[in-house]
């Protein structure tokens, strides 16, 4: 007879577990909190919101609101800034930045690579412990607390 929990546990995803004292970023370096700490979920999503809002007014006065335009905006704006100075203005209002793991901005190849796999979404919604989305790990970057 087959028990009800061997069907259900493939459910509940693969099973791992994390030792007590680990702490997102330690595999990296980075301190348990604080300055240069791994950012929490929550800046990021609302540095996010706010770059999306941002390039939404940009693209209703020059682009009528377009949805495409908005998408462009935002790809642009994520693409320069993030490249060249390691941080959005969402970003930055939420105290959060993109960094190498050698404290440098990412530069243009990571720039455009994370950039491009944001503007899909998805890639950006599967992360790791350390709280890197996929975006981060393929461009060699995470985010820190300012």
């Amino acid at each position: 007879m087959i028990d009800r929990e061997d069907i259900g546990s493939w459910l509940h995803g693969p099973q791992f577990s994390v030792p007590e004292d680990y702490w997102p970023g330690k595999n990296l370096g980075l301190p348990e909190s604080g300055p240069g700490s791994t950012a929490p979920l929550w800046r990021r999503l609302l540095g996010l919101c706010f770059d999306w809002g941002m390039s939404y007014v940009i693209a209703l006065f020059l682009f009528a609101g377009h949805e495409l335009a908005i998408l462009a905006v935002f790809a642009v704006q994520h693409f320069v800034l993030v490249s060249t100075l390691g941080t959005t203005v969402g970003h930055r209002v939420f105290g959060i930045e993109v960094r190498r793991f050698d404290g440098s901005a990412p530069g243009f190849r990571a720039g455009f690579l994370r950039t491009v796999l944001l503007c899909l979404v998805i890639p950006a919604l599967i992360f790791n412990v350390d709280r890197r989305g996929f975006h981060d790990v393929a461009g060699r970057t995470v985010i820190v607390r300012r």
